[in-house]
Formats: C-alpha cells, sequence, structure tokens
C-alpha cells in the first residue's frame, strides 16, 4: 500500500519538536510495511504554503501508485480534498475541531470558522482520525474513529535521574518542575505553571520551574527524568503527547482535565488531575514532592506503542480502501476499535 502523507507540520533543525509525533507516526507505519510518500507544506508563508500544496497534490498523484491520501491537520485536509480520485483520510489534531483558546481562556473568532469548516471537511472525506471522545463528539454524521498518537517507548524511557541531570546540566539538590510546551502559546496556560512555581519556591528555594521548548525528543525525554514532576495546565487539548510521554518514562503528572488526560493517566500513583487554580495544582505537587519516587505510568500505556497504534491506522486506511464511498467508520465507544458498520 502506498499513501501520500500531507502535513505542515514536520520537524526542521531550528525547531525539532515541531510536529515531531507526526514524524513518529510516519516512521512507524514504514515500518509496519506502508511505502510513504511525504508532502510537508513548508516556506514563510504559510498561506501561500496551501496554495501550492494543492498544485504539488495534483503532481504527486500523476502516480498511480498512490493509493491513499492521509492528512495531518484540518487545513491540510482541505487541501487534500480538493481532489476526488483518490480516498482521503485526515487526522485532527485539536484546536482544528475545538478552537483555538486566546489568552483570556477564551476562543478566537477565526478559529471557529476553521473548526465549522473542520466539522463540514469530516463529513466530506473517506475517514476522520481523531485523538479524543471529546473530538469525536463534534463529527455527528462523520466516519470518525479515535487513535490518539503513540509514544516512541525507545526513546521516552526512564533513564537514571542523577544521570539526567548530569548530562543536562541541572543541579543534584533542586526540585524540578517541567512545563514541556512553548509558553507563549495562549492554550499551555503558562502564567498559572509559574504562578505554582513561584508559589511552591517561597515555600522550598530548592523548587524550580524548568521550560523545555524546541528540545529535541532525546533531550525531552531527559528532561521527564531529570525532573521532579510535570505541570500541565492547559486550557484544552486533545490527546496531549507531553503528558503520554511523561508517562512513558515514569515522571509523575499534575495536569489540568483536558482532553483524554484523565483516562491516560488512569488511576497512576503521583499523578493527579486537578482543577486549574495554584493552591491545587502546589497541593499535588508538594505531595509529589515529599516522597520523590516515579511512577508506574510505563507500565499502563502500552496501548500506545508503535506499533499497536500504527496497526490501527493501517486499519482505517484497509477499511477505506475496501469501501471507499461508503461510511465505514463510525464513533467508537471502546478504546481505539474500529467498528463496521
Amino acid at each position: 500500500m502506498k499513501v501520500l502523507v500531507m502535513t505542515a507540520m514536520y520537524p526542521t533543525r531550528e525547531n525539532p519538536a515541531w510536529g515531531s509525533f507526526i514524524r513518529t507516526e510516519v516512521e512507524s507505519l514504514i515500518r509496519a510495511g506502508i511505502t510513504v510518500d511525504l508532502l510537508v507544506f513548508d516556506g514563510p508563508n504559510r498561506k501561500f504554503n496551501y496554495a501550492k500544496g494543492i498544485v504539488e497534490l495534483r503532481r504527486r498523484l500523476r502516480d498511480k501508485s498512490v493509493d491513499l491520501v492521509h492528512a495531518y491537520y484540518g487545513l491540510v485536509g482541505m487541501v487534500a480534498r480538493t481532489q476526488r480520485k483518490i480516498p482521503v483520510v485526515v487526522t485532527f489534531e485539536g484546536d482544528d475541531l475545538l478552537g483555538t483558546v486566546t489568552p483570556d481562556g477564551g476562543k478566537s473568532r477565526t478559529s471557529a470558522v476553521i473548526a465549522a469548516a473542520g466539522r463540514v471537511l469530516a463529513r466530506n472525506v473517506n475517514a476522520a482520525i481523531v485523538q479524543s471522545a471529546e473530538m469525536a463528539a463534534k463529527l455527528s454524521d462523520a466516519r470518525v474513529v479515535v487513535i490518539p498518537h503513540e509514544v516512541d517507548f525507545a526513546l521516552f524511557k526512564p533513564t537514571d535521574r542523577e544521570q539526567a541531570r548530569t548530562e543536562l546540566g541541572l543541579a543534584a539538590n533542586k526540585k524540578y518542575l517541567l512545563f514541556a510546551a512553548n509558553p507563549q502559546i495562549p492554550v499551555k496556560r503558562f502564567p498559572l505553571a509559574k504562578a505554582v512555581a513561584e508559589y511552591l519556591a517561597g515555600q522550598d528555594p530548592t523548587i524550580e520551574l524548568i521550560v523545555a521548548c524546541k528540545e529535541t525528543q532525546r533531550r525531552l525525554a531527559l528532561y521527564m527524568s531529570a525532573c521532579d514532576a510535570l505541570i500541565f495546565p492547559s486550557y484544552q487539548e486533545g490527546s496531549p503527547n507531553v503528558v503520554k510521554q511523561a508517562m512513558a518514562c515514569n515522571l509523575p503528572i499534575v495536569a489540568t482535565d483536558v482532553g483524554d488526560v484523565r483516562q491516560v493517566v488512569g488511576g497512576t500513583k503521583s499523578c493527579y488531575v486537578c482543577k486549574p487554580s495554584v493552591t491545587e495544582f502546589a497541593s499535588c505537587i508538594l505531595d509529589i514532592l515529599q516522597h520523590r519516587c516515579r511512577t508506574d505510568g510505563r507500565e499502563r500505556i502500552g496501548h500506545l506503542k508503535s506499533d499497536a497504534v500504527a496497526a490501527k491506522v493501517i486499519g482505517v486506511y484497509e477499511q477505506v480502501l475496501r469501501s471507499p464511498e461508503k461510511p465505514v467508520l463510525e464513533r467508537q465507544r471502546s478504546r481505539f476499535s474500529l467498528v463496521r458498520k
């Protein structure tokens, strides 16, 4: 099977974290036997890149061996659906269906239009893959399946805390909280993370907040082993990769109840889902720091290993190719299973 993968997010030398989860999935599909032709919309002018993408899509489809187009993110899916010769699968990532959060916690008007267009798109492609049940609920009358992105278990794995700190140049006697996102992105709610860290540092000056942004995946994994807890106060998410990666590294987590975080964390000891308040986050973190133990998160997310997730995505491909003109998928009530109509 040959699949044309289209995306506007993919790692670069300047930003190795950008779309790293898509690269991981592409590599998993290739290992599973899928032939992938990769089309990345890159360049300084993002709007112009989509126009160029329409032209490049048609050029790529002159290769009659392409069986299916898989687009990552709603806007890229719109480009993919400008043609009707080849079946299209779209993976929605989060705000392309839920809207983009503004600094005050609201939603931007532009993103509301994009989200509405995404819902229309989902009804006009052969299958829609989403990250959570919350996203699936936005897509009535669509062919939708919930398949969160995988975790690279070979990369995100526990490393001795002192070894990781030595490699990263961190102090051995500090208590580190990790904020693993771009603090400039409003949905990540960095001001709350900062306020929590400052509140705790007022009680214990050895507590320090580390912001890991635009790091390679290897260095991010080291930070997860070096730190004492992941602080994740987002307003909204689909299926946040950093939470799943922290689970694979056995890093304690304190997070808001967004996306599938509650399902991923489950009953994992030293992991908390709480309200977005300074005192609640601080209370949970203090409990973690009192014991400074690791979790058994890695054992709890085996269903997110690369080969398992790739098999589910390929299952979507196979169903689409068997019945490209029929609604072959329906919203899943059980975790990540495919159901024939």
